[in-house]
């Protein structure tokens, strides 16, 4: 069984750096990859967040989570030889960088009427499908596996939708 490595950064509690990385893992052990992963994740305040929004995307806003993939993949699937993926270094595929605002995972569960535990576990998830190359650019049918990718791996984790 493949494994996901999880670099935590940013201020939070152990149960809030538990929870990013067991919903990271669960999107990761969804595709039952034969590879082992790595991923960064930043976690920031609503400030944090604009300012990366702002050098990477030259949009001056706050926003959930960011998603920077580092490999070319599409709805879970590698474009990609797997050997032009793996790192030499660490034998793991480095599947990119995920920034998140904790301030705004708090202010939209509160919005959304659940916890701040199923915001922060959704905005992972969903931050993982976009390193693993799902997108919702449209309203069609990409938005629709995506959504259902995220449901999935939610109920997994015991959070689904309410």
């Amino acid at each position: 069984m493949a494994k996901l490595k999880v670099e935590l950064e940013g201020d939070l509690r152990e149960s809030e750096a538990r929870l990013i990385r067991l919903a990271a893992k669960a999107a990761f052990a969804r595709f039952d990859y034969p590879f082992d992963g790595e991923v960064s994740v930043t976690v920031t305040d609503d400030g944090g967040i604009r300012a990366y929004n702002r050098q990477f995307r030259d949009v001056d806003s706050a926003t959930d989570v960011l998603s920077f993939p580092l490999n070319d993949f599409y709805r879970g699937e590698p474009r990609e030889e797997l050997e032009e993926l793996l790192d030499p270094t660490t034998g793991r595929v480095p599947l990119g960088d995920m920034i998140l605002s904790l301030e705004r995972a708090q202010a939209q569960a509160a919005e959304f009427g659940h916890s701040a535990a199923r915001e922060c576990a959704y905005l992972t998830v969903h931050s993982m499908l976009h390193l693993l190359g799902f997108d919702h650019v449209d309203e069609g049918e990409e938005k629709a596996a995506m959504r259902r990718e995220e449901e999935a791996i939610l109920a997994v984790l015991g959070l689904p939708r309410e």
